[in-house]
């Protein structure tokens, strides 16, 4: 009996053992199911460029439609399709019969109208006769009433003799009036029949002109690329001329005629560069650029489009007319920057969130991602080190990289950097008008114990790196950030100092021609060095520049005092007059290519939006970051060296693009997890 019950309680320790087992194994394979991993990607450096695609139609620069101006029947057709024709050559013939009545029809009016003109002038040489007659009638009157008043007054003859003679007189005067008012009548007879002449010979001329209308001739030299008509048939030119013919007037200049949608044309603009393909020609790409942005909207159920104008060469006159080309037109170009896969952007992972930034003793944000607290670092990375590190982490990877430094000389790099953090972060403990003198000091030190560790070819290289970075003007930046954590923006002080007697020693000639670079990855100083670079600014025109940005810097501060509402308005103000002012200071060949890069400018627009890296345990992190341009695919990632985010965000940090779940792809079974094995 002992040994039975016994038994039952091995049999019933195993079983719960067995269970216990299944169980941990059931719990096992639903947490091994359920664990999430990340797909990540590489940050890489390159080249993006931004487009804007759209779809449109290969024609001719210049293509004319040829009609005709009368109606009739097709007699003669004398070009086809792909036919060359010449400015003047005759292409097709209207039957001229009808027109060619008309014609003699219009030559006999005129020819009878002349005759008209003829009897008019011999009537009028009638009634000129007429008034000779009477003028000679009324002298013969006078003389006789003279006479015969000389007898009366002798009595030869009684008065009324007289009175007869007189009365005579009076007649033949109405007579001869009459007779000058006849030949009034004919010379208007005559301009009438002059001018009946004219107009029979205006309907002569219409008559010759219609006829000649018959004859379709090119206007253009080209070649046809359309014919409409058949020989025998029927043209009627009523209130439309009818298309005849369509000639390209040169098919090797030719342009596509891109419908770019309304939310994108603001960004398009003259001279722009644009790749186009065909169907016709597969993988294959086309080169043009952007000629003419017509303003006139073309709405489609409600789609706003405007035509873009993009201009080609036609070597060889492989593309047709009427081709549909998928255009990409270029807006924007970046080289070397970091860039991000586009599917990093659309990752959210439930739980985790950006860290907040914490408060650094002076109110200064530790986290912030542009410079400090947001602020606009515009002077040398060997002068602007902000009290976190994040500038000589940064400092340090641009001199491993461009100075090629050594184990040794990383090493003393370290060091340097280690004894100087602490001076760094004491600048926070300073009064602000302590803190600039205090600052340059400091800065000194470094510059002075690096130029002591490195060789006399990287010391060159070194004071080429400070004087391509040599400070301008700080402004304080308008958009910083807001919220728990951050500061309200400021003005940075940017010190010009001197060069250390070290750097100065080995200055290599052409370093002082080179002009100045602010630092940051700010719209404000890359805006800056584009105009100082691309403009070939002169050095004087380099001063009144960061002059002009330096007085800037007070109003830029002053935006924080404003309404959020206000804020915007305000500084727009502000760059307007930063951008007129240094406009007036350009010469006439500068003044073109600035109002481009402000156009550019204006295009361009920054954005916010987060990304997560994976941490060394493999734990996904958070990050809010700058974004720039794209290209459908990756996008310029902008981080400012003067961040302490700048060790984070470089080239070769994984940033997580995905989530797949263990097991992904295998087929699960109905339920809540794995089946139990019992």
């Amino acid at each position: 009996m002992g040994n039975m019950k016994k038994s039952y309680w091995i049999v019933g320790v195993l079983g719960v053992a067995l269970l216990g087992s299944g169980a941990f194994w059931w719990w096992s394979q639903r947490s091994a199911a359920d664990a999430v991993q990340y797909r990540s990607a590489k940050i890489e450096r390159g080249s993006l460029l931004a487009t804007v695609s759209a779809s449109g139609a290969v024609n001719p620069v210049t293509q004319v439609s040829v009609g005709t101006q009368v109606s009739g029947q097709i007699k003669d057709l004398l070009v086809d399709f792909n036919s060359e024709v010449k400015a003047g050559q005759l292409i097709a013939v209207i039957d001229p019969e009808t027109f060619q009545y008309r014609v003699r029809s219009a030559q006999a009016d005129v020819d009878a109208a002349r005759a008209t003109v003829l009897t008019a002038q011999a009537n009028s040489a009638a009634s000129r006769a007429g008034v000779s007659r009477a003028q000679v009638d009324l002298i013969e009157a006078q003389r006789d009433l003279d006479r015969k008043q000389m007898l009366v007054e002798k009595q030869f003859i009684t008065q009324s003799e007289a009175d007869k003679a007189r009365a005579l007189v009076n007649t033949t005067t109405e007579a001869l009036k009459s007779a000058q008012a006849q030949v009034g009548v004919t010379e208007a007879q005559i301009k009438s029949a002059q001018a009946n002449v004219a107009q029979r010979e205006a309907s002569l001329a219409q008559a010759r002109i219609d006829l000649e209308r018959t004859r379709i001739t090119s206007p253009v030299n080209g070649i046809v690329i359309k014919r409409a008509i058949e020989k025998g048939q029927t043209v009627a030119a009523s209130l439309q001329s009818p298309e005849l013919f369509v000639i390209a007037q040169n098919l090797q200049d030719m342009q596509v005629d891109a419908s770019i949608d309304e939310s994108d044309v603001g960004r398009i603009r003259t001279g722009q560069k644009a790749t186009f393909t065909v169907d016709a020609f597969p993988g294959q790409t086309f080169e043009g650029e952007v000629r003419q942005v017509r303003k006139a909207a073309q709405n489609v159920a409600n789609v706003v489009t405007y035509v873009a104008v993009v201009g080609f060469s036609n070597v060889g006159g492989r593309l047709l007319p009427g081709m549909t080309a998928n255009v990409r037109v270029v807006i924007e170009s970046r080289d070397n920057v970091l860039k991000i896969p586009n599917a990093a952007l659309r990752v959210r992972i439930a739980g985790v969130e950006p860290a907040a930034a914490a408060s650094a003793p002076g109110g200064r944000a530790s986290g912030a991602s542009v410079g400090q607290a947001g602020h606009w670092s515009w002077f040398s990375l060997a002068q602007a080190q902000p009290a976190g590190g994040g500038g000589l982490a940064a400092l340090r990877e641009r001199l491993l990289v461009e100075l090629q430094l050594t184990t040794d000389q990383q090493a003393q790099l370290d060091l340097i950097a280690a004894e100087l953090r602490p001076k760094f972060a004491a600048l926070r403990e300073l009064p602000e008008e302590a803190r600039t003198a205090a600052r340059e000091k400091v800065s000194s030190e470094m510059r002075d114990r690096i130029n002591a560790m490195l060789t006399a070819p990287q010391r060159l290289k070194y004071q080429q790196m400070q004087a391509g970075t040599t400070p301008a003007t700080g402004v304080a930046r308008s958009d910083a950030p807001s919220g728990p954590g951050a500061s309200k923006p400021r003005p940075v002080p940017a010190p010009a100092s001197a060069p250390s007697a070290a750097a100065s020693a080995v200055r290599a000639p052409d370093v002082a021609a080179a002009p100045p670079v602010m630092g940051g990855s700010n719209p404000a100083s890359e805006f800056r060095n584009r105009v100082v670079t691309e403009l070939a600014l002169s050095a004087s025109q380099v001063e009144k520049v960061d002059a002009i940005y330096a007085e800037a810097r007070s109003k830029f501060a002053t935006l924080r005092e404003l309404a959020p509402e206000e804020r915007t308005k305000a500084r727009e103000r502000i760059s307007a007059d930063i951008r007129a002012r240094i406009g007036d200071l350009l010469t006439v060949e500068q003044k073109p290519k600035f109002a481009a890069l402000v156009a550019q400018a204006a295009g361009r627009q920054n954005t916010r939006g987060r990304i997560y890296l994976l941490g060394p345990e493999g734990e996904p992190r958070a990050y809010n970051v700058r974004l720039g341009i794209t290209d459908g695919t990756s996008t310029e990632l902008l981080v400012d060296p003067n961040s302490p985010d700048a060790t984070l965000f470089k080239e070769g940090a994984l940033v997580i693009v995905g989530t797949v779940s263990q097991g992904a792809g295998q087929p699960k079974p109905s339920g809540t997890g794995p089946r139990m094995p019992f």
